[in-house]
């Protein structure tokens, strides 16, 4: 075989390798998915996963935090049934699949209700334009 067509060989599976590895390293961000047409991202089960999430959250006017206290320190938890009102208008429940989740909303006032293991809480948001916000729900 020829040297220079060995060299380009190697120089594109080396190429190919480093993006599968950078892959595995940041994580794929999960599938958007839509509930009553709002469009959310859940996830952050594992590091990468976790850090593509956290990456993409300016990009998304709402993100919820969700953990738990379990043996004296805070743990994220996942499984977490996540309502929202605008008013009295229920306009959107899903479940988390993780410890985060990025929310496609409107600018306006929201009611967030969150329950987990039958405990239920409930937070007031404003989404403005441009905006992003961080929200962290934490059951004891």
């Amino acid at each position: 075989m020829n040297q220079k067509l060995i060299k380009h060989i190697l120089v594109a599976s080396f190429l190919s390798l480093s993006c599968f590895v950078g892959q595995m390293a940041y994580g794929q961000i999960p599938d958007t998915q839509h509930s009553m047409g709002v469009a959310y991202i859940s996830g952050g089960v594992g590091e990468g996963e976790a850090d593509s999430i956290l990456a993409e959250a300016k990009e998304w006017p709402l993100m919820l935090e969700l953990s738990q206290l379990d043996g004296g320190r805070g743990v994220w938890i996942f499984g977490a049934r996540i309502s929202i009102f605008n008013g009295k208008q229920l306009v959107f429940d899903a479940v988390a699949e993780g410890p985060y989740i990025l929310i496609n909303l409107d600018p306006g006032q929201y009611l967030i209700q969150a329950a987990y293991q039958g405990v239920e809480q409930k937070r007031s948001v404003s989404i403005l334009a441009g905006q992003p916000q961080k929200l962290s729900l934490f059951w004891k």
